[in-house]
């Protein structure tokens, strides 16, 4: 099962722009969070901004060893679909308490300027995480208009939200064939990557 999904802004090299949680939604409640109360939102938010900043961190490692300069700005992209399957991306294990109480696998996938993660339980099917995330991706560009002009994820959560309960339903993955997601993407006017 997924127990969250985060949207970034990694920022630039050390200290060249924050890291920013664009968008986070989490999938399910461990048993003693089932309240909900501000303490434990607040809790959340801070155990995903964690994650962020090590898929950051992660981002900009993988950047500085392909000899590329990461750059906090945005750039345009043409209204085109975007194909991701080489765009780069890894996984890495956090410990438990560090910042959930038990073990999570975090997969990642790094977009020019943007980062998706997915943080799954262990024992999650790894491969179908990354192919969901590459699924996933492509389609929040396009209904977000992340990278158009004047863009902003912040303002637009329902498109995401959409997406999510559709590729994602209540955190668990699915095993998705062209046909659902051709369907999906006209009844949501999304223009899919070929």
């Amino acid at each position: 099962m997924v127990r969250a999904f985060v949207l970034l802004a990694p920022g630039g090299p050390a200290g060249h722009g924050p890291c920013r949680v664009l968008y986070a939604r989490t999938f399910g409640t461990p048993p003693e969070t089932a309240l909900g109360g501000p303490r434990q939102r607040l809790r959340r938010k801070e155990q995903l901004l964690v994650v962020a900043r090590q898929v950051a961190s992660q981002c900009q490692l993988l950047q500085s060893s392909l000899g590329r300069p990461s750059s906090p700005q945005l750039p345009q992209l043409p209204d085109e679909p975007v194909s991701l399957q080489d765009a780069p991306g890894g996984l890495f294990q956090m410990p438990p308490g560090d910042p959930f109480p038990e073990r999570v696998t975090v997969v990642w996938l790094s977009v020019l300027a943007l980062a998706f993660a997915l943080v799954c339980e262990p024992q999650e099917n790894l491969s179908l995480a990354e192919i969901t995330l590459r699924r996933l991706a492509p389609r929040l560009l396009l209904s977000l208009r992340l990278l158009g002009p004047g863009a902003d994820v912040l303002l637009r959560p329902d498109a995401a939200d959409g997406l999510l309960d559709r590729l994602l339903p209540h955190g668990q993955m699915l095993f998705l064939n062209e046909r659902f997601l051709q369907a999906m993407d006209r009844e949501l006017g999304i223009k899919a990557s070929r």
